[in-house]
């Protein structure tokens, strides 16, 4: 099968197109940097320099290609109307990478005893509203284009194809070895669910094989409090007992976006709709022992 991959450079999208290219698919893989284009060979993924905002690149690409996976952005609105409209009519497949923030409240290391499944009917915060409309627009048009999106929460773990980071705990940690201490939003009793790259890989894999049209699933295996997450981070650093850090410090360091909704929200969800409907098995659940044994030093 030909796949186009958004993002090929990135944490998901890379760790995606590596796996997809390793089972014998052919990837093409968009990247903005050229520079790094021989690091995608590598790995099996033939670079596409482009960016998001090329839509007539991102038409040719996805008219050329037999099913799309878009993991660059989850909020960018013009290419996931680029794509739509070259892959109308199609009926073929378009996996687009969302994540959970949207239902992220704004508690700053409060806890929350909310959680969403697929059917859970929430009103977005007004930061949110441009993905939750973008995730409804995916949506309905499974009707015309094979359409799946993966909301996927608090991704961990070591890449799987070309050098990249997710966004949360890299960011945990880097504060952690600026300051010598690990710092959590408050108190740190917002609650993130949480999943390994490999299970997420495996989850990609499946919906291109097997999701119906339209479908929308939340991703997790498990769950974690920020201030178990920065416990785990001191601990693995060899650093001085995790310690409460005021919303307005965190803001200041971070921005509101990330502050408030990757770092101090609640994010609870179940993914009991994609193992039901697509079989799958995740089988890594517990970020802090990743933390523990496994993150880098």
């Amino acid at each position: 099968m030909k796949l186009f991959v958004t993002g090929a450079s990135g944490y998901i999208g890379g760790s995606v197109a590596a796996a997809l290219a390793r089972k014998g698919h052919t990837v093409r893989g968009l990247i903005r940097n050229p520079a790094r284009a021989d690091e995608l060979r590598a790995f099996g993924i033939e670079p596409v320099v482009g960016t998001l905002d090329d839509s007539a690149l991102l038409a040719v690409e996805a008219e050329a290609a037999d099913a799309v996976v878009n993991a660059a952005d989850s909020d960018h609105r013009a290419a996931v109307e680029a794509l739509l409209q070259a892959l109308a009519g199609s009926g073929k497949r378009l996996v687009h990478t969302s994540g959970t923030s949207l239902v992220g409240d704004e508690a700053l290391g409060e806890p929350s005893d909310a959680i969403f499944s697929e059917d859970t009917v929430f009103v977005p915060a007004p930061d949110k509203v441009p993905r939750f409309t973008i995730n409804q627009r995916i949506q309905d048009a499974g009707s015309d284009v094979h359409t799946v999106v993966l909301c996927n929460s608090l991704v961990y773990g070591n890449h799987l194809g070309p050098a990249a980071q997710s966004v949360q705990i890299p960011a945990l940690v880097a504060l952690a070895k600026e300051t010598g201490v690990a710092r959590h939003i408050g108190r740190g009793l917002n609650r993130w669910s949480n999943v390994h790259i490999a299970d997420l890989v495996d989850l990609y894999l499946l919906a291109l094989e097997r999701a119906p049209a339209g479908s929308f699933y939340f991703v997790e295996n498990g769950e974690a409090s920020l201030k178990e997450i920065t416990d785990a981070i001191g601990t693995r650093l060899d650093l001085a007992p995790a310690q409460d850090w005021t919303a307005n410090a965190a803001i200041a360091h971070w921005g509101r976006r990330m502050a408030v909704f990757s770092l101090g929200s609640n994010c609870r969800v179940r993914a009991d709709k994609a193992r039901d409907e697509l079989g799958w098995t995740p089988v890594h659940g517990s970020v802090a022992d990743y933390i523990l044994k496994d993150l880098p030093r």
